[in-house]
């Protein structure tokens, strides 16, 4: 499919009347909906006190931790999605389809569930001039409606958590090319301070993203789909940097040892994983 062909069927999809989306949408589908619409609104963000901040955001000083997996991402996409369609799958404001279409993608889609983050993803594109090769939609990830083997390469990063992957993982498949590959980049379900400090905040989460937080036990079953890549580990100490920032280097340096050990790597905080659909 060519990216003519494509933009005319993500037209047709635009078309679907809110009326007719929301029926489309079980209660589970319905309440991250409204998580993410909440969640994303700028204007809500700005104007909240700092302990509500606290209660809803406060996990997010924490994302100066993963400088490292950042820049594995960034180079990864910057790799692959130079005449490609890319897909920026469940793609909150649309950071990584940004990317992309700045690294040559011929095509870079971001789908997500809330009419809140593809406003926000619309508006980025045209602030950084790249409102010609993007196109922003609200979709269901597990239904995306996009034709069969129209994707080249797909992005998901911190999202499958959010879906049902018997649903989600045939999906990708089917709308994903063959030969085309997909980067995961998800929070990791082993360390146990990890999974207290998620128990003590779940304002900052959903009842099913905090019970979904992915295993290899999830790689395990992604290989009924997929033939899988690379697999890497990230932040175990870095975890901790936000408070001690004069340690950042030390802890980065650290960490680059400890998620190469076997066992210890577990530990990580993030993972990522590869998962190509096979030319057969």
């Amino acid at each position: 499919m060519n990216v003519d062909q494509l933009r005319e069927k993500l037209r047709e999809i635009e078309k679907i009347t809110n009326e007719d989306w929301m029926k489309s949408l079980d209660e589970r589908k319905r309440l991250e909906l409204e998580f993410h619409d909440k969640n994303r609104d700028q204007k809500l963000e700005e104007n909240i006190d700092r302990d509500t901040y606290e209660k809803f955001y406060g996990n997010r000083k924490y994302y100066d931790a993963t400088n490292a997996s950042k820049a594995y991402v960034d180079q990864w996409i910057e790799q692959n999605a130079k005449g490609k369609i890319f897909l920026d799958y469940a793609c909150g404001n649309g950071s990584n389809a940004l990317k992309a279409a700045k690294y040559g993608a011929s095509l870079a889609i971001g789908i997500d569930i809330s009419a809140v983050s593809v406003g926000n993803a619309r508006r980025e594109a045209l602030a950084e001039g790249v409102q010609d090769t993007t196109v922003f939609i609200q979709a269901d990830a597990e239904n995306t409606k996009l034709p069969d083997n129209s994707i080249d390469v797909i992005i998901c990063s911190g999202m499958l958590h959010h879906l049902d992957l018997s649903y989600a993982f045939p999906e990708l498949r089917r709308i994903l090319a063959p030969g085309g590959v997909i980067l995961a980049v998800e929070a990791l379900d082993y360390n146990p301070a990890i999974k207290l400090y998620r128990h003590l905040t779940p304002a900052m989460r959903t009842d099913w993203e905090k019970s979904h937080i992915l295993s290899l036990k999830d790689v395990d079953f992604a290989k009924r789909f997929f033939d899988i890549g690379e697999i890497k580990y990230w932040h175990i100490l870095s975890i901790i940097g936000p408070h001690m920032r004069p340690l950042f280097p030390l802890l980065h340096a650290i960490d680059a040892v400890l998620t190469k050990i076997p066992g210890i790597r577990l530990m990580a905080w993030i993972f990522t994983f590869q998962l190509i659909k096979p030319n057969r």
